[in-house]
């Protein structure tokens, strides 16, 4: 009877997937040497990059697949780092060649010479533009729960925080790492399922970004073409309020984007809300729903109490011919979640908050998807 070989070893480590590139270790050239003596397999895993941070679970998953053959009694792991060449090679694997799409540069949707991936016509990704006409009508936490509640059901979802002087959504989502880099593609850190991208991993902790428009614009061109996406289901881009640059330039690359406007019951700023609205009109990208936030606040007396005000997100919504995708009641638990990286939706899914932001990622999955494009304009009908 034939002992194990190093091809049955290998054949082993094929389901086994790099945790952030999600594709086999084997695919990837990882998987450098296998020598088999005694029923100990001794493997070397070339890592991507050196410190990689997930190396123990790549080496628990390693360690589990081969430990399972029939005749492995035991596994040594060493590691070691790819080179320049073999990093490459992943790059164009997992993510394409970086100058593709150069001779398309004056094409609807265009960075740099490169092609926008979610641009093109026949990408399964829908971009969804989560804006407001003002701040502090908690724009940036709902994105943040509605791509938790989308990711816990089942999609694939990645986040763009494109509020480059306000960043918050690393803090809100959690994140203990940085992006790591591959040969020029940034791989995007995950939490709850989400992978996300944004101005905070890239500067020190309490310094101001201060950018004019043509550095805005460079940095949202390397969110959308240099990041590791991995084609997602949704693309969740949380905008910063108001109607400037990073609107327009956002617009310019996903012109297959949908709009969601966010407002607080507020006449005053659900006034405003609609201003972010008509832009969108401008920019011929759909508005699909609204999302009233801070709707109200429950004493302990079990009563309601309508502190903005009420009616605000219904009212957008009639003006706009959109529907009011949900109320989003004013609760200290979904504060204190964006605080701690622990988002309400994450880690209570049956709180009242939670229930109302799974039934609006519902809505957007399932009830106000666009349907076909018929006109070269990308007007969605």
């Amino acid at each position: 009877m034939f002992g194990v070989s190093k091809n049955d070893v290998i054949d082993a480590l094929r389901p086994v997937e790099d945790p952030e590139l999600h594709r086999s270790i084997v695919d990837l050239g990882m998987v450098r040497e296998v020598e088999i003596r005694k029923g100990v397999a001794a493997i070397n895993i070339a890592l991507t990059v050196a410190g990689c941070p997930l190396r123990n679970e790549i080496q628990s998953r390693v360690t589990n697949a081969v430990t399972a053959l029939k005749g492995i009694d035991s596994v040594t792991l060493e590691f070691s780092v790819m080179n320049d060449q073999e990093r490459e090679a992943v790059r164009r694997l997992v993510h394409g060649d970086a100058s593709a799409g150069a001779d398309q540069q004056h094409a609807h949707g265009h960075a740099e010479g490169r092609v926008v991936p979610f641009s093109k016509e026949g990408s399964k990704t829908r971009p969804l533009l989560i804006s407001s006409g003002k701040g502090g009508v908690g724009k940036s936490s709902v994105t943040t729960n509605i791509a938790v509640a989308l990711a816990a059901q089942g999609f694939k979802v990645g986040l763009v925080d494109a509020d480059i002087y306000g960043y918050s959504i690393p803090r809100m989502l959690g994140t203990d790492r940085d992006p790591i880099v591959i040969d020029q593609m940034l791989v995007p850190p995950e939490a709850w399922g989400v992978r996300c991208i944004s101005i905070g991993y890239f500067i020190d902790e309490g310094q101001a970004v201060i950018w004019r428009g043509p550095m805005l614009h460079k940095a949202l061109e390397q969110f959308l073409t240099d990041v590791f996406w991995d084609e997602p289901d949704f693309l969740l881009v949380d905008m910063p309020p108001g109607t400037g640059d990073i609107a327009l330039s956002l617009a310019q690359y996903l012109p297959r984007a949908e709009v969601y406007v966010v407002t607080t019951p507020q006449p005053a700023a659900q006034k405003v809300a609609k201003l972010s609205a008509a832009m969108a009109e401008k920019v011929n990208l759909p508005v699909r729903g609204v999302i009233e936030n801070m709707s109200w606040f429950t004493g302990d007396d079990g009563k309601r109490y309508e502190i903005f005000g009420s009616d605000g997100g219904q009212q957008l919504a009639d003006e706009l011919n959109v529907p009011l995708l949900g109320q989003i009641p004013l609760v200290m638990p979904l504060r204190e979640g964006g605080d701690t990286g622990r988002p309400i939706t994450a880690v209570d899914p049956d709180s009242e908050v939670a229930k109302s932001f799974h039934a609006i990622a519902r809505k957007i999955a399932e009830e106000v998807k666009p349907r076909r494009i018929v006109r070269a304009d990308l007007k969605l009908v």
